[in-house]
């Protein structure tokens, strides 16, 4: 049978790269991490730059992993020494996600998580090695945007066997989160024109992030999240060869 988790983990990456805090300023991030500004980009027709954006892009993205993955493995760790607590841990976090998703519906506010901890340059952002310092940034800095998705990712991480698994669930996190921003880096132009029509969207993903966050805290507190795993039996073989990749 199928597992969900990793299946929840690329979509909570990739809605958080959707989320209104983050992509209005991912051209910001990739004019950045290239050195490069926005009407450049947009006028390189020839396509000069983008040997350096993909590499440059990728440095990046293996500087936000990083602290996800390690964050996925300290979760884990902790959820394995405190495993003779768990159904109390598991209503005590589908509590905390269920309010998480209420604030992203917008019915209850959490100031702290309004809070501005954005970084808005970072030093060396032009060369391969500051593209990571950027990356290594974001996941610090954006934590409060994106703590309420990525909350829920490291209540499932929490709750794995091994620390392996936990790897490989925040690697898939960090995976849904890379496959938009690689797209955009590579095609900056098209993703303003997107953006352009996509923004006024922005508070329907937001609130939508918040139902699906509430239910899925609702699962997680009444230990019931394998009953999505009935429903994904397809993506059995293509979740497991995925995830010996990783472990």
């Amino acid at each position: 049978m199928a597992d969900a988790t990793p299946i929840a983990a690329f979509v909570a990456g990739t809605v958080s790269f959707l989320s209104p805090c983050v992509l209005p300023l991912v051209p910001g991030y990739v004019s950045l991490i290239s050195g490069a500004t926005i009407d450049e980009l947009q006028q390189d027709k020839e396509r000069k730059l983008l040997a350096g954006i993909m590499v440059k892009s990728m440095s990046f993205i293996v500087g936000f992993s990083v602290v996800f993955i390690s964050l996925g493995a300290a979760a884990t760790k902790i959820g394995q020494l405190t495993k003779g607590y768990r159904g109390i841990l598991s209503i005590v976090a589908g509590a905390v996600i269920i309010l998480f998703g209420l604030h992203l519906t917008g019915l209850l506010q959490i100031k702290a998580l309004y809070a501005d901890k954005r970084i808005h340059s970072a030093a060396g952002g032009k060369s391969i090695a500051g593209a990571f310092v950027v990356g290594f940034a974001f996941a610090f800095g954006w934590t409060p945007c994106i703590g309420p998705i990525l909350s829920a990712i490291l209540a499932l991480a929490a709750a794995q066997g091994t620390v392996s698994r936990g790897v490989f669930l925040l690697s898939i996190y960090s995976l849904g989160l890379a496959v938009p921003f690689m797209i955009t880096s590579l095609g900056i132009e098209r993703f303003l024109a997107f953006y352009t029509r996509f923004r006024v969207h922005l508070h329907k993903v937001e609130v939508a992030s918040g139902v699906l966050l509430i239910a899925l805290g609702l699962l997680i507190g009444f230990d019931k999240f394998t009953i999505l795993n009935g429903y994904l039996g397809f993506l059995n073989d293509f979740v497991i060869k995925l995830e010996r990749l990783f472990t």
